[in-house]
């Protein structure tokens, strides 16, 4: 069966990607473990990216960023690693989209519309986003939703984490890893398995 190939690597023209490397390698896993996902990985970008246009670009940048990343080292579970680089992805669009060019901004102090007080639909914005992250920390288990909230709420290190929960430093991390990709998942819409235990 012939399949036309949406993402042909371009091992030669990749750095580091000398004679007698792991290049063959990559190939081989790349044809057999990614690209039959590509409609999952379609389905994904669609449902979780507001312009449809963009999501071929999409889809050719996370195979691009699969393929850099199996040359170095090939995942262990394809898909998971294709679904977490796409996450990723439109995380990282997501907030440079956000981004207001500091033109932008001196136009406004200009004319005097810039104001440091948020407006009725930035306060309404704000409160619903909350409302969203509160839902989804709710959602997380016990024990992740306390080191997330300790960490990246109160700010304290890891070591202090782990004395204030009587946990190791590195349970710590474990809890915190897992706790911001289950985050990710639910306020991005990806399904996710979330086990309330300790």
């Amino acid at each position: 069966m012939d399949r036309k190939l949406t993402f042909q690597p371009a091992a030669a023209a990749l750095p580091g990607a000398a004679k007698g490397t792991a290049v063959p390698a990559a190939d081989e896993w790349f044809e057999r473990e990614v690209l039959p996902l590509e409609a999952v990985l379609m389905q994904y970008l669609e449902r979780n990216w507001r312009n449809s246009s963009d999501v071929p670009d999409l889809r050719q940048d996370v195979y691009v960023r699969v393929y850099e990343a199996a040359l170095k080292e090939i995942p262990e579970n394809a898909k998971h690693f294709v679904l977490a680089t796409a996450r990723n992805l439109l995380i990282n669009k997501s907030k440079h989209e956000r981004i207001v060019p500091i033109e932008t901004a001196a136009d406004l102090d200009e004319f005097g519309l810039a104001s440091d007080a948020p407006g009725p639909d930035q306060i309404v914005i704000a409160r619903d986003e909350l409302r969203h992250l509160q839902a989804a920390l709710d959602r997380l288990p016990p024990r992740g939703r306390e080191a997330i909230v300790l960490r990246r709420i109160q700010g304290l290190t890891r070591t202090e984490i782990a004395e204030r929960m009587g946990v190791s430093e590195l349970t710590v991390s474990g809890y915190l890893s897992r706790g911001i990709c289950l985050l990710a998942d639910v306020l991005h819409g990806e399904p996710s398995n979330i086990r309330r235990k300790a």
